[in-house]
């Protein structure tokens, strides 16, 4: 009970000032199938599956109340960070090698041997390498950030109690699985305010699976907060003229047997909910 009342308190504190739009508002219809909620079990998750199919204007999710729970963005951040980067000069572009600083908390990051080296900001993007952000941001500054936080309608916009100067992770910055969907349908529609060269430049980065049938354009997310791992999976699926979009948001208690699948599953669940929106030919 304590574990859960400590996740409880912080997600309590995250919704302080959540962008939220009114379901009345919104440009789909939301359509809920508790029958998803069985996609969850297994895994022992809790947590908001949020799938758009957009020709269709009509959003599934298994629990429409926590399509407005907020929770820390971790490394779904990346996406709207790069922007950042791009747009204000910090990097030249995607290619810029950022130098390898010789350490890192690992108890906070891991201990990723892979990573500890100078690598692109396309390659940081892609193995998701935390360190590389944690310099960009530096650079960034905190009135940058605040800035284009505001004109992107990204999150509570709440960077100034961070950990060091990672706040998407260990900070008070929260987005809900609904923002997170609106923020990746606006950048597919170049409507976030960046230029459409990086914003074109940031949708290559994001493609995650490429084939005949469709190409799949994705960030993952992994944080820890109250004794609970808290996973995102979030972007779109191109197939044809058909484009769908997703946000899903699990958590799952830490001491599990469960936790060694709990990186797979964020996929797993996401693309069965995304087969029965309609796309066609989806692996696992």
């Amino acid at each position: 009970m304590q574990k859960l009342s400590a996740l409880a308190l912080f997600l309590l504190f995250l919704t302080i000032k959540v962008n939220a739009t009114p379901i009345d508002t919104l440009p789909f219809k939301i359509v809920t199938k508790t029958e998803y909620n069985k996609l969850l079990d297994p895994g022992q998750l809790g947590g908001t599956i949020l799938v758009l199919n957009e020709k269709a204007a009509t959003a599934y999710t298994n629990n429409e109340d926590g399509i407005y729970d907020p929770y820390l963005p971790a490394s779904t951040f990346k996406i709207v960070n790069l922007l950042i980067a791009l747009e204000t000069g910090v990097i030249k572009d995607a290619d810029e090698v950022v130098k390898w600083p010789g350490h890192i908390d690992t108890v906070l990051y891991g201990n990723r041997k892979d990573i500890f080296h100078d690598m692109t900001v396309r390659e940081a993007f892609k193995v998701s390498a935390g360190w590389v952000f944690l310099q960009l941001a530096e650079r960034v500054g905190t009135e940058r950030y605040h800035k284009y936080l505001s004109l992107c309608g990204y999150g509570n916009e709440n960077i100034d109690e961070p950990i060091g100067a990672d706040f998407w992770n260990f900070g008070a910055l929260a987005i809900t699985p609904l923002n997170q969907l609106q923020v990746v349908r606006d950048l597919y529609y170049d409507r976030l305010p960046f230029k459409k060269e990086y914003m074109d430049k940031v949708k290559d980065i994001m493609i995650t699976e490429q084939n005949s049938l469709y190409t799949l354009h994705s960030k993952t997310g992994w944080t820890r907060v109250g004794g609970h791992n808290i996973g995102w999976w979030v972007g779109y699926v191109e197939q044809g003229d058909d484009v769908y979009f997703f946000a899903t948001c699990i958590r799952q208690l830490i001491g599990i047997p469960g936790n060694k699948y709990f990186g797979r599953l964020r996929l797993n669940i996401t693309k069965q909910v995304l087969k029965d929106a309609g796309v066609k030919g989806l692996g696992q």
